[in-house]
């Protein structure tokens, strides 16, 4: 049986009866954007239906709508219109992908999971012509034909899918906008030991690496000549993209100084005491362990 012939219906569903998607990539973000949602569906109801699967417990597995669920539970809405339509595990998700790729905000996360899982299940069926616009007969890659799709490069597709390997921490260095994604796709080819490292010396030194460390990370866990020292040696070079500069006033500090004092030795009244508090704090960090 085909996509286009199986049993479509509509239909009004509990919500108690509707379960998460497995492995589902993309948050339900509170914020202005559900606050939106949650005002019109209160307005207006629910305008489109959501679309779900039977599961085999006599649930309903939501494909696409998880955000509209999430705010007719805030309004105290107990069912939803639904589309009701009998998928595969490999359509399921690639419905459940391409529907959510729609929305206007996408987290470098929820891209990077939503590409792998619809790449798998694309590669499941076989690249089968039915889903795609290629002739018969021919065969393109799969992250090509995704690529097509998206309005993406082919290497685009695969730096997102790259993300995936990196620990959750450094995932949400990327999520944050701290991390670039070059960046953070050198980052990837570390194994999660290093990767943990990485994270330990971006909260110590207070910065993120840059493309060109991580290039170099990548080299030195390539050779097997990476160890944490190295790590915590190159997070403490500057990097141009990453000085600031804090201005204070002389007046300012006079106040906290003789007036006799210079400004050098101001500055090194200044750094004694910074010295002092990094100490102290390493000391608490030690004792908490």
């Amino acid at each position: 049986m085909t996509e286009k012939t199986k049993e479509v219906r509509i239909e009004k569903i509990p919500i108690s009866r509707m379960v998460p998607f497995k492995d589902h990539p993309f948050k339900v973000q509170e914020g202005e954007e559900l606050d939106r949602l949650i005002e019109s569906i209160e307005k207006s109801g629910v305008l489109v239906p959501v679309l779900v699967r039977p599961a085999a417990d006599g649930n309903y597995e939501m494909i696409s709508g998880h955000r509209r669920m999430a705010a007719c539970k805030a309004l105290g809405i107990t069912e939803l219109p639904a589309v009701v339509r009998d998928l595969s595990d490999e359509e399921a998700v690639i419905a459940m992908v391409d529907a959510n790729l729609q929305r206007d905000h996408i987290l470098p996360s929820e891209k990077a999971f939503a590409y792998k899982m619809k790449m798998d299940a694309m590669k499941r069926q076989g690249q089968r012509t039915d889903l795609t616009s290629s002739q018969v007969g021919t065969q393109r890659r799969t992250d090509q034909l995704m690529a097509d799709e998206q309005g993406e490069s082919r290497m685009q597709i695969q730096r997102f899918i790259r993300l995936t390997n990196l620990i959750p921490e450094l995932l949400e260095f990327v999520d944050q906008g701290a991390i670039a994604l070059n960046t953070a796709v050198g980052l990837s080819y570390l194994k999660p030991y290093e990767q943990r490292w990485v994270q330990e010396a971006i909260e110590y030194e207070g910065c993120t690496p840059s493309l060109s460390q991580a290039c170099r990370l990548k080299n030195a866990s390539k050779t097997g000549s990476l160890d944490q020292d190295d790590v915590f040696l190159m997070m403490q070079e500057e990097k141009p993209n990453q000085r600031c500069t804090i201005k204070i006033s002389r007046d300012e500090l006079l106040r906290y100084f003789p007036r006799n004092y210079t400004d050098e030795q101001m500055r090194q009244a200044i750094l004694q005491s910074l010295e002092y508090l990094r100490r102290q704090r390493l000391r608490e960090e030690r004792d908490a362990r």
